[in-house]
């Protein structure tokens, strides 16, 4: 296919944030408008979604242990589309390149010769803790941030994630889509040498509504999920700085504020 082809449409991939509409950013909402078709995740979350026609959303999301569209069928379907001339958003959550998958988008769409543009958004890595009066990183307790996927099973053999090094950091460990796996790494953390008393926070569906925080610490938080039934989506904080949203829930000026006011999901569970 000749390059400039104007014929071939362009391909927007598109961080949507964690979830909140107002924090996406000027330019996604614009793109959304003149796309002509959205492929979606699960994560962008009700509000965003609910704001696109059903007439050009197609859903491709992936859940763990509900629906699932294979990533070879969402590449495919990108080329098909923008070279019937379409303008396509390819709608995240959070942020394309943070376990969004975009990269590998981004590579078969450039093989393919398809024209894209990256679109950065929140992560909700950073924007998740800090929505729930947590910082990861602070002055006064630490000066590192690591972000791994709760994916991946840290007992198999040939782990990609050394987690005997992240528990000797002594940084923040900011876990996405871990819930399901969070006895395996909580332990794996634990048998390399954590403090069983390291704060941890679950954030449920963080800037969303139906936003809830739970936390604990590294020898409760199993119990805590359970008994709190926190399910995905959320992320873990693991650290000192999980600690602090004790001093700050109170006067949070967000939704986690007016939660934790009203019906006390936004309260936290030792």
């Amino acid at each position: 296919m000749p390059e400039g082809d104007p014929s071939v449409g362009t391909v927007y991939l598109v961080g949507s944030g964690p979830g909140d509409p107002e924090l996406m950013t000027v330019k996604a909402r614009r793109l959304l408008e003149e796309a002509d078709v959205v492929l979606h995740d699960k994560l962008p979350g009700p509000e965003i979604l609910g704001e696109i026609p059903e007439d050009k959303r197609e859903d491709v999301g992936k859940r763990a242990g509900g629906e699932w569209t294979p990533q070879e069928y969402t590449n495919k379907r990108l080329v098909e589309l923008a070279q019937e001339g379409n303008t396509v958003v390819r709608l995240k959550g959070g942020d394309p390149f943070v376990f969004g998958r975009g990269g590998e988008e981004m590579e078969h769409l450039a093989a393919n010769e398809i024209p894209f543009e990256v679109v950065p958004g929140i992560t909700s890595a950073i924007a998740g803790a800090g929505v729930a009066g947590i910082p990861v990183t602070h002055r006064d307790h630490v000066s590192s941030v690591s972000f791994v996927t709760g994916h991946e099973d840290p007992t198999k053999d040939e782990s990609a994630i050394d987690w005997e090094a992240l528990a000797a950091t002594g940084g923040t460990l900011v876990v996405l889509m871990g819930v399901g796996k969070l006895p395996l790494y909580t332990q794996a953390l634990l048998d390399a040498g954590m403090d069983p008393a390291t704060p941890v926070a679950l954030v449920e569906r963080a800037t969303w509504p139906n936003m809830r925080v739970a936390t604990g610490t590294m020898a409760t938080i199993v119990d805590v999920r359970d008994e709190r039934e926190i399910e995905p989506p959320a992320i873990t904080v693991i650290g000192e700085v999980a600690a602090t949203r004790e001093a700050v829930v109170e006067f949070l000026g967000n939704r986690t504020g007016e939660l934790a006011d009203h019906d006390g999901l936004g309260t936290t569970t030792e």
